[in-house]
């Protein structure tokens, strides 16, 4: 029986330095030796013993202990349960939602948490997580269609806004978008979104439309001075025209609201609001179609409990910094907060707003939130199946 590949390499990296500063004669004499012990071709051991290098020790991969398992079966398949539950947060932000909720969540028995496993959650990594659920991940991805629609009045009018001012980096400055539930046909009316994201504290208000006329959208967006718990600053929009029009331009000066708008195409500009429009719309709802009032209602139903949710107990990160380094950009994000903490953290927030926070959040509790929304979701879910039925009937 000959040797193994690992006696094989034990002997080439004995030999190799020594071959390399031997003499021509010595030199014949280790080949000759080499070959005969690895039976190699006489070539092909010239090659190896003149090229050889040793693996940097940077690029040896270190073997887990075999038989060691940290986290069994039981604690993944609680952590699988309150992520799917949860929504499929990513694994930084779902491990500190563990740690600020698990007490709300143990005494619910769906999710099986002992204080054995209990203990595990507190322990696991985000790294183990994103490890442990790969397989849960592989889930289809969809993209929807855009409909802006360039509001050319008043262009010239409202400020471009390219960049964030220190000023802009405190709670009020919100950027706007609108998300169409027209289920891949464009054609007709139907139903959309008005996502409102605060750019300091990642607050949201998601509000259900008719349809994208301008109408709706100022009608929405003059009542959020009196429902959110900090002063409204700042609107930061694309070029829509149901966001680009005199209604909405005047009432921002009458306030003294900022009002600006993105460059065209570039989607960048409103980063923040695009990246909850994934999040908290289309994971919540979908990419179906509503255009019914029964869907208008139930829709409108669904943020109600939707937006505490995200607020209050959901955690996300923030972009602090970005440096350009050649053709690469190093990226730093803060640690995962709720906006709630956020807000409690920053110094521009009176005290009375904070205790006001303080006192609503009191009132929620994250696992019946979220059976409530799930409730309002599977109405929501219902009425469209019914008219879907309906239609083919």
């Amino acid at each position: 029986m000959g040797l193994t590949m690992q006696e094989k390499k034990a002997i080439i990296r004995e030999l190799h330095a020594r071959y390399r500063k031997a003499i021509k004669k010595d030199k014949t004499k280790i080949l000759n030796e080499f070959t005969v012990t690895t039976g190699y071709n006489r070539k092909y051991a010239l090659h190896i013993l003149t090229n050889w290098k040793p693996t940097p020790k940077r690029l040896i991969k270190r073997r887990r202990p075999s038989g060691i398992v940290r986290y069994n079966d039981k604690v993944i398949l609680a952590l699988t349960k309150i992520w799917a539950f949860f929504d499929y947060m990513c694994s930084k932000r779902l491990t500190i939602f563990i740690h600020e909720q698990i007490e709300y969540l143990e005494p619910y028995t769906d999710f099986g948490i002992t204080p054995e496993i209990k203990a595990k959650l507190l322990q696991i990594s985000p790294a183990t997580i994103d490890r442990r659920l790969t397989s849960a991940r592989q889930r289809l991805q969809i993209k929807g269609t855009s409909h802006t629609k360039p509001g050319k009045l008043l262009k010239h009018q409202i400020p471009i806004r390219t960049y964030y001012t220190w000023d802009e980096r405190k709670p009020g400055f919100f950027e706007l978008d609108t998300v169409a539930h027209d289920g891949g046909r464009a054609s007709g009316e139907f139903c959309c979104t008005l996502n409102a994201t605060d750019v300091y504290s990642g607050w949201v208000e998601l509000r259900a439309l008719r349809n994208k006329a301008h109408h709706w959208v100022y009608s929405e967006i003059t009542k959020f001075p009196a429902v959110l718990p900090f002063p409204l600053k700042g609107i930061d929009s694309d070029n829509g025209g149901e966001f680009i029009n005199k209604e909405l331009a005047n009432w921002c000066d009458q306030n003294n609201i900022a009002f600006t708008r993105a460059r065209s195409y570039h989607k960048n500009d409103n980063c923040f609001v695009e990246q909850k429009n994934d999040m908290t719309v289309r994971h919540q709802v979908g990419y179906y179609r509503f255009d019914s009032r029964r869907e208008l209602l139930a829709l409108t139903e669904v943020y109600k409990l939707l937006c505490p949710l995200l607020n209050f107990f959901y955690p996300s990160v923030r972009l602090t910094a970005k440096t350009r380094i050649g053709a690469y950009v190093h990226k730093i994000y803060d640690q995962p907060k709720t906006p709630y903490n956020r807000l409690l953290e920053s110094p521009d927030i009176s005290d009375t707003v904070k205790a006001e926070l303080q006192k609503r959040a009191r009132t929620l509790h994250p696992v019946q939130q979220k059976l409530l929304l799930n409730k309002a979701k599977n109405s929501l879910m219902r009425i469209y199946q019914q008219k879907l039925n309906t239609s083919v009937d």
